[in-house]
């Protein structure tokens, strides 16, 4: 016999800073530290809540190996200090696996399995570099039908810029315009509500003395956004991914280290322990592309994911788009129309930096903190995904 779904309701939203990669604030620190520092700042946004009552923590991250291995999610629940019957999975779809892990999280609420569950996302791209530390790629890859698998994202994003049309002038100015505003977010205090401040611990020995010098820092605010980017800066760098291309270092996304946290709860938890919601986790959709063109994913996606939530897309008040690129961010947002004014008004990943595995549930807190600072009703996450799919997920202002 069916149950009817229940909604799922996201009480508390957080991430740390994002730090630059590989030799950024983060790049000593353990991605799992970032992870238990987010799970706290969301249980810290949510006092009345019983931690007992939580079931489990989804948690994403794009190469779960080496210091962010070992099930990073069961780990940092129990070093966060959350009881043992909290259980723990880390889950892997790249750029959209905090994405993904927060659907997952709100889909177990959604059918009664589970009334409180944490979701999150975790990357250092300082501690485990791009591809993992030991690749090993399946040679029938290289098969003339399934070699856009081994394409690198640079060179799909030369493909949608070739594909699509979009121009290198076009991709400065999109870059430019991606720190321009994040800058202007930062000085005027709008990423407050949705960082939770991290303490960075440094250890230096003194060989003078043989003593261990040990320094504190607290940081607030992510280190990629430039507030001296120029077009004249962008338009002198040469391209990166192929001799004669577009693609610059300036209009990729930053490699970068972060982590995000979210919890997600049931109506009757809501009920039972005051809690005030912050939004209602709507739909979710994951659609697939040709993996030499993946940054065109979101096209796909996006209209199932607001098909399931029963939005129009003019109904979208706030829209973060990750940017991967610049030309596959501008290729989405004109094929499907999107209104530029929505796509990413603090800045994308281009400026505030892209930690794999953690961006999902970073975008997802900004978010929601946006449409509660906004008084805005719907917004969505969406972005590319490496080997050809397209994530999207629409939340709800309650």
């Amino acid at each position: 016999m069916s149950k009817q779904l229940q909604d799922a309701y996201i009480v508390a939203a957080t991430r740390t800073p994002i730090g630059k990669a590989p030799r950024g604030m983060f790049s000593k620190t353990r991605p799992d530290d970032l992870l238990i520092a987010a799970i706290k700042g969301a249980l810290a946004q949510a006092p009345n809540l019983d931690p007992q009552l939580i079931t489990d923590a989804v948690v994403g991250c794009s190469f779960p190996e080496a210091e962010q291995g070992f099930n990073v999610a069961r780990n940092s629940v129990i070093l966060a200090g959350l009881p043992n019957t909290v259980g723990g999975v880390t889950v892997n779809r790249y750029c959209a696996s905090g994405l993904t892990a927060l659907a997952m999280a709100a889909d177990r609420i959604r059918v009664g399995e589970a009334d409180v569950m944490i979701a999150g996302g975790v990357e250092s791209m300082s501690m485990v570099p791009m591809m993992g530390h030991h690749p090993s790629i399946n040679m029938d890859v290289f098969k003339i039908e399934n070699v856009g698998l081994a394409y690198g994202m640079g060179l799909t994003a030369e493909k949608v810029a070739q594909q699509w049309k979009v121009s290198r002038e076009e991709q400065d100015a999109f870059g430019l315009e991606s720190h321009r505003r994040a800058i202007a977010a930062q000085q005027a205090g709008w990423f407050k509500d949705e960082i939770t401040p991290f303490e960075i611990v440094n250890r230096k020995p003194d060989l003078a003395t043989g003593e261990i010098k040990i320094t504190h820092r607290t940081v607030d605010l992510d280190e990629g956004p430039r507030a001296d980017a120029s077009i004249e800066s962008m338009a002198k760098l040469k391209p990166v991914f192929a001799a004669k291309g577009t693609v610059t270092a300036a209009t990729s996304s930053q490699m970068s280290d972060g982590a995000g946290a979210l919890i997600v709860v049931s109506e009757k938890i809501l009920k039972e322990h005051n809690l005030t919601p912050l939004a209602r986790f709507c739909s979710f959709a994951v659609r697939g592309v040709p993996p030499e063109i993946m940054g065109i994913g979101p096209k796909v996606a996006i209209p199932v994911a607001l098909a399931a939530a029963g939005i129009t897309q003019d109904q979208l008040d706030w829209i973060e788009l990750n940017e991967a690129f610049a030309a596959q961010a501008l290729a989405v947002i004109r094929d499907l129309g999107l209104d530029p004014a929505k796509v990413n008004p603090m800045g994308g990943a281009i400026a505030l930096g892209h930690p794999l595995g953690a961006t999902g549930a970073i975008r997802a807190a900004t978010v929601v903190h946006a449409l509660h600072r906004n008084n805005l009703k719907y917004g969505m996450v969406t972005m590319c995904v490496g080997a050809g799919m397209g994530a999207a997920g629409i939340i709800e202002r309650v």
